[in-house]
This record gives structure tokens, C-alpha cells and sequence, in this order.
């Protein structure tokens, strides 16, 4: 179908006006204007022309805020050009004769336009710049100011008689031409050390405006015979149609990510200008010959040394400034960036107010990657994830790593939707399995993400990626979740409860029950687990499914697991006083991996056993595979506790990294299988299969097999069936006091019905 777009009339109407300016002076070159104020009424109608045009883009929904901000501040230095171009008109026409002299009143209004623009360039995120920076511009401005005066004066002013036109002065015209290069030094600089979200076309545009309009001020000395022209009457079109179409293609342009800083630029202006001032008094002394001939000659020589010098000088300070900078921010194992130049990424983003989506990666069990294979193992894995990530993301989007293996994804322009499908993606990408050497792992990230908001902070944007982390691993992990306020909340709480856990023990919050464990089919009391529980005062009793994990997440389960084990050998030493033969003969204590990991803990437990006069055949130590799997030092403890005559028994079997390597490694005497096998043993299923084979393996090797979760007299039965002959759940009884455990003792078995 075919869309008829209207004409642009701004456009049309600035082209219009600028080639009529144009051919206007082109012709005043051969013909006398009789009328040459036809011309000067053209100036402030552009300078309205661009003044609309940069406010129609200053309101670019599409453009982020600085940028924004420089046209808004473009279009009022532009708008100072209309009384500036006034004032020159009536400089140039008022008076009794026709004038190309500006007064002090046009100077300074141009001046004050020209700070304007100068300010709005200078404002720009991406030029904000040091204390040192600024004296290193001031520096820079001064030498091309000193050096354009001088040359200017020299080739030019100075070779010009002036005495028949009294109008135009040549001191007013070096004045022009030096601002005029200062303003272009910095258009140069500011182009490139990068213009954040303004686009570089349009900066280069107006850069070329600038130096077309200094460049027709270099014509004033020959037109000097022609009053009724004016370099103002071609400076001003030139500059002012560049403004209308850089604005122009900044809003109508394909939006851009803002440049990243580019890599430091030695600037050039200070040799060029000496160089062109020795040419100069080359140029001055040597038809003069003499002895001051071969003076300039000589200092010309050594002054060009020096300077080379100090040139290769600069060029290796800024190849090892370059080297620093890429080890600063840049991962050094990985190659992608730094979390310094991560957070500085999102400081530069947050101040360009621009929205943006922030997603925090980790991966889930990575320390048993590091335990089991080693670091060198694990690092080749951090390298290929990074590798896989960097890989698959747009190039205006960011990845860093922040630590360990912690990576940070930085998605500008992207909806929920964008990110969700991206995400998909990465998970997919990213879970691949890995090849390292002859081992093949599988690795499984956990994502929090959260959008950005207009008073954030970039410790609060990782803050909220890192709860919703966190919530994502607690969820199973090989997942993103996206941040939700109500997990600050939650988060709060678990503060709370942790800070009330510290002081649980103190309070005489925790105490123990013990679930008995019965041989099949009788029901005989074999042995008891020890469980831990919390009465808390205010929210009653607490969980162990909630505590326990809050105590692993914040190290007290050493703390708390020390507590236990003193509890139970104690309560273990009693029984044996009061009960004699009939006590339990075997009190099982879990055991976690933080505690296994604890300097000295063989040599804790036995003297715990020993001050409670406690046979240690007496005591089990239970363990998940999580916490002894690839763990060298877990299972070096689990032989020391085992030496001591401890009986070892692995928990949850068949939930974890289950590994029949383990079974042989580590010394383990009873295997309890998970309740999730058992609750399918009395039907034809998987979980049967699973635990008609596992009685097999352990009388093979030798072990005892306890059947965890037993709820009903028919999996009683069946278990028994397959051989099983220990077992423990709330068909033979909940955990119980110490009191009641007694009362077992003396009453009669469990019966099997």
C-alpha cells in the first residue's frame, strides 16, 4: 500500500533560505547590492528554524535524558543567535555607511550563544571529566588560541591593508576566527572521547558547521571592498543548517546504545601547533640568513627532537596505561568485564535514565565442582560459561563477572517479555553439557532479575537481582526469577528468625525428640534418630524445614549441630544409666557438611563420648550424599569417626548426586533409603524396582538398609518381603521425647497389622 508522506516544510523552507543566502553572497562577489538588507532578514528566520527543530528533538520520547538534555540546551544557544544576528544587522546597517564591524554588544551576545552550546557539549555523561582533564583542555584551548592568533596574523591580517576600509577591523576578526577554533577543539574532543547517547553523525555534523563557519570567517580580508557584504551573512547558514540536520538525523535515526569509552587518544593540537610556529620562524628568519637564521634553525631541530621524544614517550605510558585499564576492568580468568567496571556500567546507565533489565547468575553447586575435580576444573568451567554467555548476547548488552561464580548480565531496551525469551535461551545455551578434558559436566545456573527504576542505586539493582537469586535456587535452581517485592519481606523475616536462632540455644528454645527406628516385622526398638526442634516464643514451634536451611545459609549449623550432638550422647548416657540392656543401642545424629568441614571434629565427638562415658558404637553419625560426594576432607573425617567404632550412616540415599562410587569410598554401615522410593513400593513402579535392587548392593557390600518414611502396615510388610529389615516412619511411631521413648522400651513391640 502506499503512504503518501507530507512534505517537511522546516526543512524545506532551511534549504531554501540557505541557498538563497548562499547564492546571495556568491553573487555580491561580482555585483553591487543595492538593498543588502534583504539578505540580513534571512539570518533570524533560520535561527527560529533551528531552534524549533531542536526542541522537537529535545522531546524525542525515544532519546535518553542527557541527550535530551543537550539539544534543549543546543536550541537556547540557537535562540540567542536571533538577537545576536539583530544586532549585527544593525551594526552593519545603522550607521552612516555601511559597517563589517561588530560591536562589543554582538561580540558578547555571540559569546554568551556560544558558551551555551559549549556548556550543553561539556554536560554530556560520557564528558565528565577530572580536575586534571579540565586544566588539560584549558591547556589545550590556550596553544590552538595562541597558535591561530599568531598564524592567522602572520599569513594574513598582517599582509592586508585595511586603511581603505575603515569599517572593518582586523582586530575584530582575529577575535572571531580564535573563539571560532576554540569552539572547534572542542566539538573534536568531545566527538571523540564519545557523546554517551547523542549520535555521532549528528556531532560530526555540527562539528562541520563549526568549521565552515570559522573557515568563511578567513574571508573578511577580501571582501573588504564589498561593505554591503558580511562574513556573518554565509557563517550563519553554514552553521545553522548543519544544526537542523544533525537534529534532524538524531531523532529520526535508528536509536543507538550509548558508545562505551574508547581507548585514550593522544591529542595532537600542542605538537601541530608548535610545528606549524616553528614552520612560521623558519619561514621569518631564514631569507634573512645571518646568524639568526641558523639560531632558529638550530632551536627548530632540537625543539622537533624533543618533541618526538616525548611522543614515543606518551605512546608506550599510553600502551601500559591501556594494559592497566584492560586488567581493571576486565576479568582476569575470564575475559569478559570486572565487576568495577560492571557497577561503573550501571552508574552510566542510571544516570542517562534510560530503563534497563539486570539479571544475576550463579552456579548451583559449584564448590562441589571445585571439591571434587579441583579449581583448575572449575575455572575451565567459568570460562566456558562466560564464553557462552558473551556469545549469545546483543552487542549493546553487558556481562561481568562479580566474583567466584557470580556472572551479571546488563539488558538495556529489552520488556519482560524480551527478557524472558532471552533467558529461555541463555538457560538452554548456557546448561549445555561441558567438556573438560575426559569429564563431562552438566552445569545448572540459578538467574534473579529485576528492572531498574528511576531512584535506583547500583548496589540496590544487584541487591534485588541477588534476592531474587537466592529465591531461585531455593525453588530447585536451573531457573530465573524475577524480583518481587514481597521477597524483601521474606528476606526480613529470615533475618529476624536468624538473629532469634543465635539466640535459641541461650534461651533454652531448642530441644531434641527421637524417632525410633524398629526392626521387621516385630517392631523391636533397633535404634532412635534425634531430631532437632525449635519452640519459638512468639511464632510457636518453627519448622526444621525452614531453620535448618536458614542455619546452613548463614554458618550457625555448626554452632546448632554441636548443640545436638552434646544433647544426644548426653541423653544416650542417661538411657543406658536408667534402662540398662534395654536402652536404644544406637542414638543416630545428623551431620552436616559445614560441620564435617570443621578443623579437629573427630577428635570433638570423641571427647564428648568420652566425658559422657558413652560406648561410641553406640552413637551413628548420619550424612547426605551431598555433603560427602567428591568431598576429600568429609570422607578422611568419615574414616577417622569410623576408626573411632562410630557406625556411619548415609541419609536420603538416592536423592542427591547419587554415586555407587561412594557406597565403596566411603565407610558406610547403614543406608537409609528416601521416603520418595519407599511411598511407591507397594505398586508396580520405578521406586520398586529401585528398592527391590538397593537390598541386593547392601548385603553385597555388606551394609544395613533402613527404609525411611514407612507409613503403612502394607509397605511394612512388602519392605520386609524384599529383605529389608530395619525401617522407620509414622507407621511405628512420630519423633518422640525422651520420656516416651522410654515408655516404648517397656511396652510391648509394634505388631505389623
Amino acid at each position: 500500500m502506499y503512504v503518501r508522506h507530507r512534505p517537511d516544510l522546516v526543512l524545506i523552507t532551511a534549504l531554501g533560505l540557505f541557498a538563497v543566502q548562499v547564492g546571495w553572497f556568491l553573487i555580491g562577489l561580482g555585483h553591487t547590492w543595492s538593498h543588502p538588507a534583504i539578505a540580513w532578514l534571512v539570518m533570524p528566520v533560520m535561527s527560529l528554524l533551528v531552534v524549533l527543530e531542536c526542541r522537537r528533538t529535545a522531546r524525542c520520547a525515544a532519546l535518553d535524558h542527557p541527550t535530551r538534555a543537550f539539544w534543549g540546551r543546543l536550541g537556547l544557544g540557537c535562540a540567542l543567535l536571533i538577537p545576536a544576528s539583530l544586532s549585527c544587522m544593525y551594526d552593519a546597517l545603522a550607521g552612516p555607511a555601511l559597517s563589517q564591524q561588530n560591536s562589543v554588544r554582538t561580540q558578547l551576545i555571540f559569546g554568551c550563544a556560544l558558551a551555551v552550546v559549549l556548556w550543553a557539549l561539556l554536560r554530556l555523561p560520557t564528558w565528565q571529566r577530572s580536575s586534571a582533564d579540565w586544566i588539560r583542555f584549558g591547556l589545550d584551548s590556550g596553544i590552538v588560541v595562541v597558535t591561530t592568533g599568531v598564524l592567522i596574523w602572520h599569513w594574513s591580517l598582517s599582509r592586508i591593508d585595511f586603511t581603505g576600509s575603515p569599517n572593518a577591523k582586523p582586530a575584530s576578526m582575529l577575535v572571531i576566527l580564535m573563539v571560532a577554533a576554540v569552539s572547534l577543539i572542542t566539538f573534536v574532543k568531545v566527538a571523540f572521547a564519545g557523546a554517551g547517547g547523542l549520535d555521532r553523525g549528528s556531532l560530526h555534523i555540527l562539528s562541520a558547521g563549526v568549521a565552515l563557519a570559522a573557515a568563511s570567517g578567513t574571508m573578511a580580508p577580501f571582501i573588504v571592498d564589498r561593505p554591503y557584504l558580511h562574513t556573518a551573512l554565509i557563517a550563519f547558514p553554514m552553521s545553522q543548517i548543519t544544526a537542523i540536520l544533525a537534529a534532524r538525523r538524531q531523532s529520526r535515526g535508528r536509536r543507538r546504545p550509548p558508545a562505551r569509552p574508547v581507548s585514550r587518544r593522544l591529542s595532537l593540537a600542542p605538537y601541530l601547533s608548535v610545528g606549524l610556529l616553528l614552520f612560521a620562524v623558519l619561514e621569518t628568519e631564514i631569507p634573512q640568513s645571518g646568524e639568526e637564521a641558523r639560531m632558529a634553525i638550530a632551536a627548530t631541530v632540537v625543539t622537533l627532537l624533543v618533541v618526538l621524544r616525548q611522543l614515543t614517550t606518551m605512546h608506550e605510558n599510553r600502551r601500559l596505561l591501556e594494559a592497566v585499564d584492560h586488567q581493571v576492568t576486565h576479568d582476569a580468568l575470564t575475559g569478559i568485564g570486572s565487576r568495577a567496571a560492571y557497577t561503573g556500567e550501571l552508574s552510566a546507565r542510571l544516570s542517562g535514565g534510560e530503563p534497563f533489565v539486570v539479571a544475576l547468575l550463579d552456579l548451583d553447586d559449584f564448590k562441589e565442582v571445585n571439591d571434587r575435580y579441583g579449581h583448575t576444573t572449575g575455572d575451565a568451567l567459568l570460562q566456558t560459561i562466560s564464553h557462552r554467555l558473551r556469545d549469545r548476547l546483543l552487542p549493546g548488552d553487558t556481562v561481568a563477572r562479580l566474583g567466584g561464580d557470580e556472572f551479571t548480565l546488563l539488558l538495556p531496551g529489552r520488556t519482560e517479555a524480551d527478557t524472558d525469551a532471552l533467558l529461555h535461551e541463555l538457560l538452554a545455551v548456557v546448561q549445555r553439557p561441558v567438556l573438560a578434558g575426559d569429564l563431562e559436566m552438566t552445569p545448572r545456573i540459578s538467574l534473579g532479575v529485576t528492572a531498574s527504576r528511576p531512584d535506583d542505586t547500583a548496589g540496590e539493582l544487584l541487591r534485588r537481582a541477588d534476592v531474587a537469586m537466592y529465591a531461585a535456587k531455593t525453588a530447585g535452581g536451573g531457573r530465573w526469577t524475577w524480583f518481587d517485592p514481597i521477597m524483601d519481606r521474606l528476606a526480613d523475616d529470615d533475618a529476624r528468625l536468624a538473629a532469634d536462632l543465635r539466640q535459641a540455644i541461650a534461651r533454652d528454645e531448642l530441644f531434641l525428640v527421637y524417632q525410633p527406628i524398629v526392626e521387621l516385622p516385630h517392631g523391636r526398638l533397633a535404634g532412635v534418630e534425634a531430631l532437632v526442634r525449635w519452640r519459638h516464643p512468639a511464632h510457636g514451634l518453627v519448622s526444621p524445614a525452614v531453620f535448618i536451611p536458614l542455619a546452613e545459609r548463614n554458618g550457625q549449623i555448626v554452632e546448632l549441630g554441636r548443640w545436638v550432638l552434646e544433647q544426644a550422647v548426653g541423653q544416650a548416657a542417661r538411657w543406658e544409666r536408667e534402662l540398662g540392656p534395654d536402652a536404644p543401642a544406637k542414638v543416630s545424629v545428623n551431620v552436616s557438611a559445614r560441620q564435617l568441614g570443621e578443623p579437629g571434629f573427630p577428635a570433638e565427638v570423641a571427647e564428648m563420648l568420652s566425658a559422657a562415658g558413652v560406648d561410641p558404637s553406640r552413637l551413628t553419625v548420619e550424612v547426605t550424599e551431598t555433603a560427602v560426594l567428591g568431598t576429600g576432607v568429609a570422607l578422611e573425617v568419615l574414616r577417622a569417626l569410623a576408626a573411632q567404632g562410630l557406625t556411619i550412616a548415609l541419609d536420603d540415599f538416592g536423592t542427591g548426586q547419587s554415586s555407587l562410587s561412594l557406597l565403596v569410598d566411603c565407610p558406610v554401615d547403614w543406608l537409609k533409603v528416601d521416603k520418595s522410593f519407599v511411598d511407591g513400593v507397594t505398586t508396580d513402579s520405578p521406586q520398586a524396582v529401585i528398592v527391590d535392587s538397593l537390598i541386593g548392593i547392601t548385603e553385597g557390600l555388606r551394609m544395613q538398609a533402613v527404609a525411611e518414611g514407612v507409613e503403612t502396615a502394607e509397605q511394612a510388610e512388602r519392605l520386609h518381603r524384599a529383605g529389608y529389615r530395619y525401617a522407620q516412619g509414622y507407621h511405628f511411631a512420630r519423633p518422640l521425647p525422651e520420656t516416651d521413648i522410654a515408655l516404648m522400651i517397656t511396652a510391648r513391640p509394634v505388631q505389623l497389622t
